[in-house]
């Protein structure tokens, strides 16, 4: 098993009998080129370190939110964040790889070298092989500051809120408008408030209109960091190394489902299981539900054939993620009322939907067509790749392709 840093929650890690676990936290290396076009991240970079880095010299590249996973990790199966309006997902940036293949062999991956191996490891990667480094498209700055507040909303809002969200124009600029249902005491121990986490590349004025959007449906709290550094944001957010979700001695689940649009009437009953289950089950206070809203140009800009990443026509990312004390008894619960909360969400959506799942996030039950496509050629295509560099399937523990 590799180790990258930071969290993963797939049931199929389960499998693993007497493995081997590689650590990759050495391979800390960061070197931007002559050009300042690109940059060598080693596989043990998190991404607050390549962020810090690359900001000294007013650089940045396309990464996910949290501060403690790995910069390869997650762009092996896309990476979602802040900067996809303008760069795409962090798959989209890789400009080439240096990859130890499951025969012991190190190849040197790009779409001049072994284009069809590029094409796989860019949103199937954990089924081919161990990334050690990859050079990473960087970019100036679009702005060296951003803008991010933070709104609680109560329970009676939930309709207005997301019918909101659902309206919303969102620009480049708007990174994400992220939203959770969790159990604040300070405002009630049962019923779950709604904390909407907007995040905006601009000065306060530019994003006034933005923040204003929100904070005219009369939120019973607002917080507001009016100029922080790319870095800044994630403490802000809450998503750095030393908040709740890069914590240990904890189970951590996510039960995800793309969406097109919020149906609110879904969105109610989610929040009526969530309430139903830290009632019954105290132990998981610490449970969320997510609703995440990124700015798609920059991914919608990529040619969707392009990578092995399937999923682009995802507007939304909603996942009932339980958090609790380890045991098998809170595994069961847990998967029963995500199980449920995806259904929910699912009948919600659009009819002729299928259901899609994230690979990053996924829980391990969903089929191989929800996480990498409904198109056939793409399984045939990942197949044929799993049979000609990994025959023995050596790297089938996280979300395998067979």
């Amino acid at each position: 098993m590799l180790l990258q840093l930071g969290h993963g929650s797939t049931s199929s890690l389960n499998t693993i009998q007497h493995g081997l676990s590689i650590n990759l936290r050495k391979l800390k290396k960061i070197h931007i080129s002559a050009d300042g076009e690109s940059a060598l991240l080693g596989g043990g970079v998190r991404t607050h370190e390549a962020i810090q880095t690359l900001a000294a010299s007013g650089k940045i590249t396309a990464t996910t939110n949290g501060g403690c996973t790995s910069q390869l990790g997650p762009a092996l199966g896309g990476g979602f964040g802040r900067y996809m309006g303008f760069y795409g997902l962090v798959l989209d940036n890789f400009i080439d790889m240096t990859v130890v293949l499951a025969n012991g062999t190190i190849a040197l991956v790009s779409s001049i070298s072994q284009p069809d191996l590029y094409w796989g490891m860019r949103g199937a990667g954990h089924n081919f092989g161990i990334v050690t480094e990859a050079n990473f498209k960087i970019y100036d700055f679009p702005t060296p500051r951003w803008f991010y507040a933070e709104l609680t909303f109560t329970g009676p809002q939930l309709e207005t809120v997301f019918q909101h969200i659902n309206n919303m124009d969102q620009s480049k600029e708007l990174g994400s408008v992220y939203t959770v249902f969790i159990i604040n005491l300070q405002y009630s121990t049962t019923d779950p408030v709604m904390l909407l986490q907007l995040s905006y590349a601009g000065t306060p004025e530019a994003a006034r209109p933005s923040f204003d959007y929100f904070d005219n449906l009369h939120p019973v709290a607002v917080k507001k960091w009016e100029s922080l550094s790319p870095a800044e944001i994630q403490a802000a957010a809450s998503q750095d190394v030393d908040s709740s979700v890069c914590a240990h001695r904890q189970t951590w689940r996510l039960f995800p489902l793309g969406l097109k649009k919020y149906n609110v009437t879904a969105n109610r009953e989610v929040y009526n299981l969530f309430k139903q289950l830290v009632a019954k089950h105290p132990e998981f206070d610490g449970t969320v539900a997510q609703f995440e809203n990124y700015a798609q140009q920059g991914m919608r800009a990529v040619n969707p054939a392009s990578t092995a990443y399937a999923n682009r026509d995802d507007d939304i990312l909603v996942s009932l993620s339980p958090v609790y004390p380890p045991s098998a008894v809170n595994d069961a619960i847990a998967t029963e009322y995500g199980s449920k909360a995806r259904a929910i969400w699912h009948a919600g959506d659009f009819p002729d939907r299928n259901v899609t799942a994230y690979l990053n996030y996924a829980n391990g039950d969903e089929t191989l067509e929800a996480v990498y496509g409904y198109d056939s050629w793409r399984l045939e295509r990942l197949r044929a790749l799993k049979k000609r560099y990994d025959p023995n399937n050596n790297f089938r523990f996280y979300n395998p392709i067979v």
